[in-house]
C-alpha cells in the first residue's frame, strides 16, 4: 500500500495570492515549497485510486484506463475542481465514491459525463481491489467522509476536512491498529477558527487514537510559516506532509 500526497494545501494554497512575505516569495521560486489542493493517490497491487479530485489537469496525469476509482471526501470546489474537465472524456465510466449530498457541486450531477457517482453511507464498508474501505463521518460544513483503508495487513486513515472528530469516528479508530493517519491540520496552535483542525487538535486526536504515524495535510499559509519555524516542536510521530510525499505501508514493490 503506497500513498502519494498530490497536494497538501488548503483552498488558498501556498504561495498565497497577493502575499509578499518571505515564505510566499520562496514558494514562488521553489516548486518544492508550494502547496496545491489537498488530494492523494493510493496504489495497492494493480489498483490506483484518487482521494479527492482537487488537482487540475487530471486527464494529463491519468490517461484513460489508469484510474480504478475516485473517492471524494466532500463536494467543496477545491476537492472536486479537477472533475469538471475530466467528465467530458470518452471511454469507460470512472466510479466516484462520495458522501450522500443532494447538491453535489455546480452541475456535476446534471452533466456527469464519464463519472459514475456512487454515494456511500458512513461506516458502510466496501471493497476495491484488495482493499476494504470504510467511510468515516467528519465534522465539516458539508457532509464529509474520511476513509479507512485495510489491506495486506496494514491500515490507514485519511481524514480531511474536519474540525476534531465525531465520537463515532474516534471510537472506530481507537478500536483499530492504525499504521498511518493523514489528517487535516489547517491552523496554527490555539487558533479558534472553525471547519478545520488547528495543531493542538491534531495532537489531541493523535493522543486519543494512537496511530503509529501522523502526517499533516490541508496546511494553511500561517501554519505553513509556523511549521517552518517550529517543526522541531512536533511530537516524534507527527510529520509535516508536502506535495509529492510518498508514504509506503509494508514492503515496496520495487
Amino acid at each position: 500500500m503506497r500513498l502519494t500526497l498530490l497536494g497538501t494545501g488548503n483552498a488558498a494554497g501556498m504561495p498565497l495570492y497577493g502575499c509578499h512575505c518571505h515564505y510566499c516569495f520562496s514558494a514562488r521560486n521553489n516548486q518544492d515549497l508550494r502547496r496545491t489542493a489537498c488530494s492523494a493517490r493510493l496504489d495497492m497491487g494493480n489498483s490506483t485510486i484518487l482521494l479527492d479530485a482537487g488537482q487540475l489537469h487530471l486527464s494529463d496525469s491519468y490517461p484513460s484506463g489508469t484510474l480504478d476509482a475516485i473517492l471524494l471526501t466532500h463536494f467543496h470546489p477545491d476537492h472536486v475542481q479537477g472533475l469538471f474537465h475530466l467528465r467530458w472524456g470518452i471511454g469507460d465510466k470512472i466510479p466516484v465514491y462520495c458522501p450522500p449530498d443532494d447538491e453535489g457541486c455546480a452541475d456535476l450531477y446534471k452533466h456527469p459525463g464519464i463519472l459514475d457517482f456512487i454515494p456511500k453511507n458512513e461506516f458502510s464498508s466496501f471493497s476495491l481491489g484488495d482493499m476494504e474501505i470504510t467511510p468515516l463521518p467528519l465534522n465539516h460544513s458539508k457532509n464529509t467522509h474520511g476513509y479507512f483503508f485495510q489491506g495486506d495487513g496494514h491500515a490507514m486513515a485519511y481524514l480531511t476536512d474536519t474540525k476534531g472528530l465525531p465520537l463515532a469516528t474516534e471510537q472506530f479508530l481507537r478500536s483499530r491498529d492504525v499504521d498511518l493517519m493523514v489528517i487535516d491540520c489547517s491552523y496554527v496552535p490555539n487558533s479558534n477558527k472553525g471547519g478545520h483542525n488547528n495543531l493542538n487538535e491534531v495532537i489531541e486526536i493523535a493522543s486519543c487514537t494512537q496511530p503509529e504515524k501522523v502526517v499533516l495535510t490541508h496546511i494553511g499559509h500561517d501554519l505553513d510559516i509556523w511549521l517552518q519555524q517550529n517543526s522541531a516542536e512536533l511530537p516524534p510521530n507527527i510529520v509535516v506532509g508536502h506535495d509529492g510525499m510518498a508514504l509506503q505501508l509494508g514492503p515496496s514493490d520495487g
